[in-house]
């Protein structure tokens, strides 16, 4: 269990996708530049099997926005696209309407 002090850590945000591309050394994987409003990020995202490129561009997505950053396969990833799963496959979490980027989630 975590408190809700350890929840409030998470920056959620609201940003919308400008570009994806291919990881150059995973099949899954996307390179995917996200707009915050003040700021761009790159981030890997493990969605590659359910969305098409020209799909997600444009598309505003949640992210954790202050995640350390890491290095998946080779590519620096600055933060994490929000998704659930089951056995039907994968959703990127997205707000209801357009939101302006950096919004945040409460």
């Amino acid at each position: 269990m975590i408190t809700i002090e350890d929840f409030k850590k998470m920056e959620l945000r609201i940003a919308e996708i400008k570009d994806v591309t291919d990881h150059p050394n995973a099949d899954r994987l996307y390179v995917v530049v996200l707009d915050f409003g003040d700021k761009t990020k790159q981030v890997v995202a493990g969605i590659r099997n359910f969305y098409k490129k020209e799909d997600l561009v444009g598309k505003q997505v949640v992210v954790v926005d202050n995640l350390e950053p890491v290095v998946l396969r080779g590519v620096e990833s600055y933060g994490m696209l929000l998704a659930v799963s089951d056995e039907t496959g994968l959703v990127i979490i997205s707000p209801e309407k357009k939101m302006k980027p950096g919004s945040v989630v409460k």
